[in-house]
C-alpha cells in the first residue's frame, strides 16, 4: 500500500508542477502573442522524411494545463477512492497514459500524431470503462470502443486524403484547402470524427454507458480530455470548416444533442447518468456554438465546463461511496446535514453548471446565448438553446431537492462516515477554480471587448428562462401520487425519453449487433473458409502434398515405373479389345 501512496504522489506531483509551468509559459506566449512549431526530424531517406512536430500556442498551453490540473485531482482523490484496489498502480499508470494521449492531441499540429492521440484516447478508455471486470461493464466498453472507431476510420480517411497536399501538418495550408474540392471532403471527414468522439447524435449513446468506468476516470473523461477531443479539433480545423455546408448540418444535430440530452436527464435515476447527460448537453452547446463560428467562445465554455464538471463527478463519487456504493437517486437524501463541505461543493459546482451569475459557467453560457440573440438565426436554433438552458436548470434542480433536501430513504441501519480530508483536498482545488476560472479566463482570452446591445427582454431571457427551469424541476421533484399516475399513463413516452429516443437500443442491435454479426459470418466464410484452403497456409499444405508426391517420381523408384508400365500395358489392351 506505500508503494501505491507513492506513485499517487509523485503522478501527483509531476502533473501539478507541470501545470504550473504552462500557466507561466502560456501567460508568456498570450502577452507576445507568440506561436512556437518545434520540429524533430527523426529519419530521413532518400527524399521521404519522417518529422515528428509540436504546435506550442497560448491556446494549446491553456488547454494542458486546464488538463493536467484536473487529472493531478483526480489522481490525488484516486488515492483514497481507489485505496481498496490491489493493482492502483495499474489504475494510476492507465490514468497518466490517457492524459499523455490528450497531451499528444493538443500539441500536435500534424495530423499522423494527432492520430495518435486520438487512437490513444479510445484504446486506454476502454481498458478504464471496462476496470471494473463484469458483464455491464464489458458491453459498455464493447459500445463505446465501437462507436469511436467510427471516428478513428474517418481520421485515417483524411490521412489518406491530404497526401494530395504533400505534407501531414494541416495547421499551414488550412486557408489553401478553402478553395479546393478536398476541402469539402477533408471538412466532412473532420466532422464525422468529431461527432463521434463528442457523442454528437446519433453517437449519443456511448456517453452515458461509459459511466460504468471507475468515478476519478469518469471526472477526467467527461470534463476535459476524451470527449473534449472532438470539439478541439474542431477548434483547430475551424478556418476550414467554415466555408462549407456541412457545419450547417452540424449545428442542427448539435442543437438536438444538446435537447435530447436535457430531456433525458430529467427522467433519469442514476446519479453519474444525470451528470453524463448534462456532459453531454454542454458537448452540444459548444459544438453548436463552433458550427456558428465563435470558437473562442466555444475554447471558453470548454474550460470554464471542464472545472465543474470534474467536481461534480468527485462529489458524486464520494455520495456513492457513502451510500454503500448506491447509484439511484431515489434512495438518496438529506446529504448536506451528513456531508456538508461535499454538498457545498456539489452546489456551487451545480450552480455554475446552470450558469448562476458571478461563478465559472455563467461567464460562458450568457456570452453564448447572448451572441445567439444577436446572431441572425432561425427560430428552431434559438429556441433549441433557450429550451436546453431550461432544461438544465430543471435537471439540476430535481438532483438537488433529491440528494440535499428530501429525506434519506436508504435503510433504516446505516453507517454514514465522516468526509475523508485526501477526497476533500483535491475538490476544493477544483472548488476555487469553479468560482473564479470564468471571471479570469474572460479577461485573458478575450484580448477585445464584446459589446453586445439587447432588448432588454431578450437581455433577460436567460435569466427567465433559468428560473422557470429552476421552478419546474421544484415541483417536479415534489411530485405526489397522483402526478406519478400521471407519468404512468404516459409510460411510452416516458419510455422514449428516458431512452435517448431508443439510441442505445438502435447503436446496440441495429448498428453494431449487425456490424459484428456479418464480421463473425466473414471470419467464419473467408478466414477460416476459402482463404483457409486456398490462400497461406491452404497453399502451403497443397504444395506440401504435391512435393512429396514429385519426390517420389524424382528418386527414380523403379516400382512407379513398373506400375505405369503395367497401367499403360491394360489400357492399351482395352482399347484394342474396343476397337474389336
Amino acid at each position: 500500500m506505500k508503494n501505491n501512496n507513492s506513485i499517487c504522489f509523485i503522478s501527483f506531483f509531476f502533473l501539478f508542477m507541470f501545470m504550473l509551468m504552462n500557466m507561466v509559459f502560456m501567460l508568456y506566449f498570450l502577452m507576445n502573442n507568440m506561436i512556437l512549431v518545434l520540429e524533430w526530424e527523426i529519419i530521413s531517406f532518400n527524399s521521404m522524411n519522417i518529422v515528428f512536430s509540436i504546435l506550442i500556442d497560448w491556446m494549446s498551453l491553456v488547454f494542458m494545463m486546464f488538463v493536467s490540473l484536473i487529472s493531478s485531482s483526480v489522481i490525488f482523490y484516486s488515492k483514497s477512492y481507489m485505496s481498496s484496489e490491489l493493482n492502483l498502480n495499474r489504475f494510476i499508470m492507465l490514468v497518466l497514459l490517457f492524459v499523455f494521449s490528450m497531451m499528444l492531441l493538443i500539441i500536435s499540429p500534424n495530423i499522423i500524431s494527432i492520430f495518435l492521440g486520438w487512437d490513444g484516447l479510445g484504446l486506454v478508455s476502454y481498458c478504464l470503462v471496462i476496470y471494473y471486470q463484469n458483464i455491464k461493464s464489458y458491453n459498455a466498453g464493447m459500445l463505446t470502443v465501437m462507436s469511436n472507431r467510427i471516428g478513428d476510420v474517418m481520421l485515417l480517411m483524411v490521412i489518406a486524403w491530404t497526401m494530395n497536399y504533400g505534407s501531414w501538418n494541416y495547421v499551414f495550408y488550412t486557408e489553401l484547402m478553402k478553395d479546393d474540392f478536398s476541402m469539402e471532403v477533408i471538412s466532412g471527414l473532420i466532422i464525422l470524427g468529431a461527432m463521434t468522439k463528442s457523442a454528437q447524435i446519433p453517437f449519443s449513446s456511448w456517453l452515458p454507458a461509459a459511466m460504468a468506468a471507475p468515478t476519478p476516470v469518469s471526472a477526467l473523461v467527461h470534463s476535459s480530455t476524451l470527449v473534449t477531443a472532438g470539439v478541439y479539433l474542431l477548434i483547430r480545423f475551424n478556418n476550414l470548416l467554415m466555408s462549407t455546408d456541412f457545419i450547417l448540418l452540424l449545428l442542427l444535430i448539435s442543437g438536438l444533442t444538446m435537447f435530447m440530452a436535457g430531456i433525458s436527464a430529467n427522467y433519469e435515476y442514476d446519479l453519474k447518468k444525470i451528470i453524463a447527460l448534462s456532459t453531454l448537453s454542454q458537448l452540444g452547446l459548444m459544438m453548436s456554438i463552433l458550427s456558428m463560428g465563435f470558437k473562442d467562445l466555444a475554447f471558453f465554455h470548454l474550460l470554464t465546463h471542464a472545472m465543474f464538471k470534474a467536481l461534480l463527478f468527485m462529489c458524486a463519487g464520494m455520495i456513492i461511496h457513502m451510500m454503500n456504493d448506491n447509484q439511484d437517486i431515489r434512495y438518496m437524501g438529506g446529504m448536506s446535514l451528513y456531508i456538508p463541505v461535499t454538498s457545498l461543493c456539489m452546489n456551487i459546482s451545480n450552480l455554475a453548471l446552470c450558469g448562476i451569475p458571478f461563478l465559472a459557467g455563467f461567464y460562458s453560457s450568457d456570452l453564448i446565448l447572448e451572441m445567439v440573440s444577436m446572431s441572425n438565426m432561425n427560430m428552431l436554433i434559438f429556441f433549441l438553446y433557450y429550451f436546453s438552458t431550461g432544461l438544465t436548470m430543471f435537471y439540476t434542480m430535481r438532483m438537488l431537492m433529491y440528494l440535499m433536501v428530501n429525506e434519506f430513504n436508504l435503510m433504516s441501519v446505516y453507517c454514514l462516515y465522516d468526509e475523508d480530508f485526501v477526497m476533500l483536498k483535491s475538490m476544493i482545488m477544483l472548488l476555487l477554480m469553479s468560482v473564479v476560472s470564468g471571471s479570469f479566463l474572460i479577461w485573458m482570452i478575450f484580448s477585445y471587448p464584446y459589446m453586445i446591445y439587447l432588448p432588454l427582454n431578450l437581455k433577460l431571457m436567460v435569466i427567465y428562462v433559468v428560473i422557470m427551469g429552476g421552478l419546474l424541476g421544484y415541483l417536479m421533484s415534489m411530485m405526489n401520487l397522483y402526478s406519478v399516475n400521471k407519468f404512468i399513463m404516459t409510460y411510452k413516452l416516458s419510455n422514449y425519453l428516458w431512452l435517448m429516443w431508443f439510441m442505445p437500443s438502435l447503436s446496440t442491435y441495429g448498428l453494431n449487433y449487425k456490424f459484428l454479426n456479418l464480421g463473425q459470418n466473414l471470419m467464419k466464410n473467408i478466414d477460416l473458409g476459402w482463404s483457409e484452403f486456398y490462400s497461406g497456409q491452404g497453399m502451403f499444405f497443397i504444395l506440401k502434398k504435391y512435393s512429396i508426391i514429385f519426390n517420389i517420381f524424382q528418386m527414380n523408384n523403379f516400382k512407379i515405373y513398373l506400375y505405369s508400365f503395367v497401367l499403360w500395358m491394360l489400357f492399351l489392351v482395352m482399347f484394342m479389345l474396343m476397337m474389336i
